[in-house]
């Protein structure tokens, strides 16, 4: 039960950004109580400014008024105060630290790819195929891992997943035929579980924006 007289945390956020995507999926899946105002970066609310001046997303203002800029930081704050799925996997004392590794890798090793491939493609640029080449180097790395087990991790989810997942639906997207067509099926059916769930169509519902209605949305898994 949300106790109205206590202040919730307030998520600045945009749709489609895969930071502030991974961000909402954490706090879906702890089940806490936020208040979403969704932004857009050519029209910045001054409330977010004056917590963030570094003006990105994700803004996560506690209801402490402290202050997370980082989406990962945001992921570990709400599963530390609530897992019920127990995501950051605690009854291994080495797997929090295996599933930083992996998502250090991916932010940054492999998202700097991934943008190159998508302007190649985007501008019809002749290095598309290397592009490709650099990212698949590390799809193929999840293909070996979904092979072995349903999730990244293990036969259940993880924070490990929600941290990626944002950056391999982008992926996916930018050679549509080539990539239905690769050989990555555990990657697929990875992805595609995601994309079909409850929890994606929730965290990836369309919100007026704040600045234009100046109401904000309640964000809270189902419990």
């Amino acid at each position: 039960m949300i106790n109205k007289n206590k202040a919730l945390p307030v998520l600045y956020s945009l749709r489609n950004c895969p930071y502030a995507m991974r961000s909402r999926m954490a706090i879906y899946q702890a089940k806490l109580p936020v208040l979403l105002r969704d932004i857009v970066l050519k029209d910045k609310p001054e409330e977010m400014l004056a917590a963030s001046p570094k003006g990105t997303v994700p803004v996560l203002v506690t209801g402490t008024e402290m202050v997370i800029e980082e989406s990962l930081e945001v992921m570990l704050w709400a599963l530390s105060e609530q897992d019920p799925a127990d995501l950051l996997m605690s009854r291994d004392a080495n797997m929090l630290d295996e599933m930083r590794a992996l998502i250090y890798q991916f932010d940054s090793e492999f998202k700097p790819d991934l943008e190159q491939y998508r302007a190649a493609k985007r501008y019809h640029e002749p290095t598309l195929d290397a592009c490709r080449r650099a990212c698949e180097s590390y799809i193929a790395q999840l293909e070996q891992c979904l092979a072995q087990h349903a999730y990244l991790m293990a036969e259940r989810e993880s924070l490990a997943d929600l941290a990626i997942l944002p950056f391999i639906r982008q992926f996916a997207r930018v050679e549509r035929q080539w990539y239905l067509q690769a050989p990555y099926p555990n990657v697929r059916r990875w992805l595609n579980r995601y994309l079909q769930s409850k929890m994606f169509s929730k965290v990836m519902a369309k919100h007026p924006l704040w600045l234009v209605e100046r109401q904000d949305v309640l964000l809270v898994g189902d419990c």
